[in-house]
């Protein structure tokens, strides 16, 4: 999915130089087939049909302002209502700690973006993966573009990235994947590296405040739009997208195989009246090799099954387009379903 050149562009970056922070401490250990049975699991692969020992489904999202989260609680009301499994959703830092928790077993499913599941399956492209792949990372299914929102502040006068410079920027909650993605993208179309920046570090939901109050001059968002904390800010503040020209787009591709471009349309957010040009990644549902292969199947299937109960990215979810961009191998499970 990458190639050597592009993974060396990666690795220089002190992309999360903070991740232990963000939940990502116990990577390098989780690079094995997960359980010690201490969330009541024994280790096994589960292919013999049992849930491994776990009651609940722990199913780990993102932060309260983003799509990952009200989209996990809709995912909860209809494997609760299909299956006989419990849910738990859980808010966090989204990818990259999503992927931790996946792989130290403290997660059962989790949402992720696919060029973090492709970094941390293989062990590259991210100091926090590096020579420690999450050997036990799996695939379910993918869902839905994820766009990059570059929100500015109308009066810091910016009309490209490269006017970042200098700036109060947010990347986006330390060791996210939204930080990868913002990280990557100053760099490659805008040239500018951390140290070109007042770089801040939050939630979508604080970021949104941070602008609106005038503490920041950029903020970077990652989500399918409308994403709840844009829409929120621009129904209360005058807020600017930024329209990426084509040279940046074009240069975010060329840097990172998964950025594909993407168009925010007019009227999506109130005040931005005209279409935004941009770049997006994917949203895939993760899970845990050793997690039981008939609950994955299960869970799996009542979601797809019952696309007609979600109201969250509907447009795009499907069973013919679950395995677009698909970035690590597919769980058993899950499989089962899809062959």
């Amino acid at each position: 999915m990458s190639d050597n050149t592009n993974n060396e562009r990666i690795d220089r970056r002190t992309l999360l130089r903070g991740a232990a922070a963000a939940g990502v401490v116990g990577i390098a250990g989780c690079s094995g087939n997960g359980g010690d049975g201490s969330d009541g699991s024994d280790g096994s692969d589960g292919s013999d049909g049992s849930d491994g020992g776990t009651d609940i489904i722990r199913w780990h999202a993102g932060g309260t302002g983003g799509t990952y989260f009200p989209l996990s609680g809709e995912f909860e009301g209809v494997i609760e209502n299909q299956t006989d499994y419990p849910v738990e959703v859980s808010s966090t830092g989204a990818s990259v700690e999503n992927v931790g928790s996946l792989g130290n077993g403290d997660a059962d499913f989790a949402l992720i973006q696919n060029d973090i599941a492709y970094f941390a399956r293989n062990g590259e492209g991210l100091d926090a993966f590096d020579g420690s792949p999450v050997e036990s990372l799996r695939g379910v299914a993918t869902l839905y573009p994820e766009t990059i929102h570059v929100l500015i502040n109308p009066d810091a006068d910016v009309s490209s990235l490269s006017d970042l410079e200098g700036m109060r920027v947010n990347t986006g909650d330390l060791g996210s994947g939204t930080q990868v993605n913002a990280l990557q993208i100053l760099e490659s179309a805008g040239g500018l590296t951390t140290d070109d920046f007042d770089e801040q570090n939050t939630d979508f939901t604080q970021a949104a405040n941070q602008l609106r109050d005038g503490d920041v001059d950029a903020a970077f968002v990652v989500g399918g739009w409308p994403v709840g904390a844009v829409e929120e800010l621009a129904t209360t503040t005058d807020v600017q997208i930024l329209n990426m020209s084509d040279e940046e787009r074009q240069a975010a591709r060329d840097d990172a195989s998964w950025f594909a471009d993407d168009t925010i349309p007019a009227g999506t957010y109130e005040g931005i009246d005209e279409d935004v040009n941009t770049v997006s990644v994917q949203a895939m549902i993760a899970t845990r090799s050793d997690f039981s292969a008939d609950t994955v199947e299960a869970v799996t299937e009542a979601i797809f099954e019952n696309l007609d109960q979600l109201s969250i990215k509907t447009d795009f979810i499907s069973v013919d387009s679950a395995q677009d961009g698909m970035s690590v191998e597919l769980h058993e499970g899950a499989a089962r379903y899809f062959e």
